[in-house]
């Protein structure tokens, strides 16, 4: 199998292969009449197994106009991923390149019919961030030759380029700074999804309470349904994470301090906590995650901490064209970018 790098096979290589004329070979491939079908069969047999593909752009490509990036992304609603496509666009664009953006949804179909329309367009490259639910859509990109740059979540099967935020750190850190700021029982928000990002950022909340000697009791781990399984991207749903806030509120004890995981569960978590009487961050502090546009205009104003997505793009675009030139530096395969928190009222107790 040709990872990477690899030169991708052509008609003129097939119909070299089977003694056949290229004309024969393209009309074999695209169903055309005149073509025997025994010559049809050997055609599409040696076409599948060199992993040969159509190059519907292979005449903008001769004539060099067509240098384009495939940019894969799960959710457009996120702000964080609002910011990583402006951000690689910017960076593309400054090279030359422009961008093919697809959206799976965190639909597996989907992402293997976006793998597929890459191929179909002929990128020269793609960013990828991966939905996780298996890694043969991007292996195939591999194997026909596409560079290809994960980013935000990884597929460690495959040996691709990868660059994304540290998302246990930033677990880490919020829990960390709840406990320095008095916290003895932290409860974490966090969508319903199977993906590495959530799992990092619980075992960094594990991690700061592990240090600090602290219990991590059964419910601590409190899970928001996701509603991005449905036909369009839908963006974290506030409402959901007041009925779970709903749910925590009717214990006996509770928390401190409550980590989201992101922003807008906070807006969710707030009203829960205003319907009940309780102040932030007098009564409960709160930590958010993503530092979106909205969340400094909270009241208190949200501590969240911030995604370092301006950085990943550029560093993105940037090993990509590393790839696509055939060559690496001394970069690691896989870098991690520390976020930031950033302090603000839900937790500045007096």
């Amino acid at each position: 199998m040709r990872m990477a790098g690899a030169r991708r096979h052509t008609l003129r290589d097939i119909a070299a292969t089977l003694n056949l004329s290229v004309n024969t070979v393209s009309r074999a491939l695209s169903g055309k009449d005149g073509i025997g079908e025994e010559t049809r069969a050997r055609v599409r047999a040696e076409a599948e197994r060199v992993g040969y593909v159509p190059n519907s752009m292979a005449r903008s490509l001769v004539l060099g106009s067509a240098m384009t990036f495939g940019l894969v992304i799960t959710n457009p609603s996120n702000p964080f991923y609002a910011q990583l496509i402006s951000t690689i666009e910017l960076r593309a664009r400054a090279q030359g390149y422009s961008l093919l953006l697809t959206v799976t949804e965190e639909s597996e179909e989907h992402e293997m019919r976006a793998a597929e329309s890459l191929l179909r367009s002929s990128v020269s490259g793609s960013i990828v961030v991966p939905v996780q639910a298996g890694a043969d859509a991007w292996r195939r990109l591999g194997s026909v030759g596409v560079p290809t740059v994960l980013i935000n979540r990884d597929l460690p099967d495959l040996g691709y380029r990868f660059v994304g935020t540290d998302n246990e750190l930033g677990g880490y850190r919020a829990a960390a700074h709840a406990i320095a700021r008095g916290a003895r029982s932290i409860v974490v928000l966090e969508e319903d999804l199977p993906i590495t990002t959530i799992d990092h950022r619980i075992a960094g909340f594990r991690r700061a309470m592990a240090e600090a000697g602290l219990p991590v009791p059964r419910g601590s781990i409190m899970r928001v349904p996701t509603r991005r399984h449905e036909h369009v991207a839908l963006p974290w749903q506030p409402q959901q994470a007041y009925q779970v806030a709903r749910r925590m509120l009717r214990r006996s004890r509770l928390p401190d301090a409550v980590v989201v995981g992101n922003d807008y569960f906070a807006l969710g978590l707030y009203r829960a906590l205003e319907e009940h009487g309780l102040k932030v961050p007098d009564d409960m502090m709160v930590i958010g995650f993503g530092d979106h546009p909205f969340s400094a205009f909270l009241s208190p104003p949200l501590t969240t901490v911030r995604l370092p997505a301006d950085e990943i793009g550029t560093i993105a675009v940037d090993l990509l064209l590393e790839e696509i030139a055939g060559g690496r530096n001394a970069r690691p395969l896989k870098q991690l970018i520390a976020p930031t928190l950033v302090e603000r009222g839900s937790t500045l107790r007096p």
